[in-house]
């Protein structure tokens, strides 16, 4: 097939952008629904219902890889429609959940299927556009998580009004008609070296590793920092680090190529990325709970009050895309770091018990949600511009692993923060929270400044699709 028409590459873009939304709208609406999930499961304490929120992104976040390189041995379009529809159904079986492992076992399912629909959709999306056109085309893959993410709180509360399995079942429908367009639409795009079989039990230990560390900063506040219990978890998480360190130095398709952290923007707009997603996900949660446990307002009334600031990330996010082409992404990601951190700053200074939201936390939330959108709309640009383009699922999945890992550590932090305070302990506990976030933003900053000049890799061009055939042979067995 030869080169890609206009119309088609926007065709592309806008089919496998509803993964992205699909991902968002979740991610928000779940934040959204933690006052009544709470209720219904018998008051279920944060702690536990965390798990809901990091259970997901920690398998999210260590499946991506694998499920990227997969998409690229056997077809993108395989694995992301593949993944629509695990996702789909996993939703289905969230909003039948009676208990909360229950409902934390369904969004594991839910995960693995996000994980197989995000590396395959930008996958499907950067060859089809030219080098020249892809920082735009990535800003706008940003823009819609940011629309979604802007409808999440809104949707949300509406939603919960009828009840919280609502939030789940929304996601049926949607994933259902979206399988059979993509179905009928997408052409297949697979790398012509299929390579070795990626590393299952690599990502299994990675996986393994972060549920250790996560847990043991959710708990820290509960068994006691010094306790056995605690330091056995960090030190697990550190064995299982390293083990899963050597296997990605010896298995020929590793969860991550450590040569890649040799490459600058590659390194650093990841390490970027892991610290200002966590200030992200302690922003979402604690948002809900000061306007829901201090502030008194219902979910809907939450829901809509947390909407600008999502939906100012995704007005800034393609404008970033832009921006960041123009004069450099590491200057744009790092202004958004700082209007981040900026942001947490006027929350600290302004909030208080009454509610103050016009002045106090209205201006904090949409400067924050312009952070959010500078920093989505650029980075992601950053870190695939030196890549081949036989490794843009690849890339893609090692970014969208380093959001996920930056947003479990935010929110387990936050909830070691918190630590199951008093209602009059909340606002102070929050505010210790913000100054958290508020950090993260500073070192994302930082990180943005580190990445130096990005440059186009000159074999980076896209590469012609090609359409499926028929049933490829299997793939020959390779050592785990």
């Amino acid at each position: 097939m030869g080169a890609i028409g206009m119309e088609r590459r926007w065709r592309i873009l806008a089919i496998t952008s509803v993964g992205v939304f699909m991902a968002s709208l979740d991610l928000f609406i779940v934040n959204i629904a933690f006052p009544d999930i709470a209720l219904d499961f018998g008051g279920a304490s944060l702690a536990d219902l965390s798990w809901v929120l990091n259970a997901y992104a920690i398998v999210f976040a260590a499946l991506l890889v694998p499920a990227g390189r997969v998409a690229d041995r056997i077809g993108r379009k395989r694995v992301f429609v593949s993944g629509l529809l695990v996702f789909t159904l996993a939703s289905g079986a969230s909003a039948l959940a009676s208990t909360v492992p229950m409902l934390v076992a369904a969004r594991v399912v839910q995960a693995a299927g996000g994980a197989m629909m995000m590396p395959a959709s930008l996958g499907l999306v950067l060859p089809a556009f030219p080098a020249e056109q892809r920082p735009v085309a990535v800003g706008v893959w940003s823009a819609v998580g940011g629309v979604a993410a802007a409808l999440g709180p809104p949707l949300g509360g509406l939603l919960v009004e009828l009840s919280w399995r609502w939030i789940f079942l929304v996601n049926v429908p949607i994933g259902l008609v979206v399988a059979a367009v993509a179905l009928r639409s997408l052409d297949e795009v697979r790398e012509p070296e299929r390579g070795a079989r990626p590393d299952a039990l690599g990502a299994v230990t990675f996986a393994a590793a972060i549920a250790l560390l996560t847990a043991a900063i959710v708990e820290g506040p509960d068994w006691g920092w010094g306790s056995a219990r605690i330091a056995g978890g960090f030190a697990a998480a550190a064995v299982l680090v390293a083990v899963f360190l050597r296997r990605s130095a010896r298995h020929p398709a590793p969860v991550i190529e450590l040569p890649l952290l040799r490459v600058r923007s590659f390194a650093m707009g990841n390490l970027a990325a892991l610290v200002f997603f966590a200030g992200f996900g302690a922003m979402l949660l604690s948002g809900v709970l000061l306007l829901t446990e201090v502030w008194r307002y219902s979910v809907l009334h939450a829901g809509l009050a947390l909407a600008p600031g999502p939906l100012t990330a995704a007005i800034f996010a393609a404008p970033g895309g832009r921006l960041g082409a123009r004069f450099g992404q590491r200057y744009v990601a790092a202004a958004g770091g700082l209007a981040f951190a900026v942001s947490f700053a006027w929350l600290i200074a302004g909030v208080g018990a009454t509610p103050h939201y016009a002045s106090a936390f209205l201006p904090a939330f949409v400067l924050g949600g312009a952070g959010v959108g500078l920093t989505l709309g650029t980075l992601p640009a950053a870190v695939t511009a030196s890549l081949p383009s036989e490794r843009f699922a690849t890339g893609t999945a090692v970014f969208g692993m380093s959001r996920q890992l930056g947003s479990a550590i935010g929110v387990a932090v936050l909830i070691a923060i918190l630590a199951d305070p008093s209602p009059a302990e909340l606002l102070p506990a929050l505010k210790d929270g913000w100054r958290f976030a508020a950090g993260t933003g500073v070192a994302a900053m930082l990180a943005s400044l580190a990445i130096g000049p990005v440059r186009q890799r000159a074999d980076a061009e896209p590469p012609a699709p090609q359409r499926a055939r028929g049933p490829e042979p299997a793939p020959a067995p390779a050592s785990a």
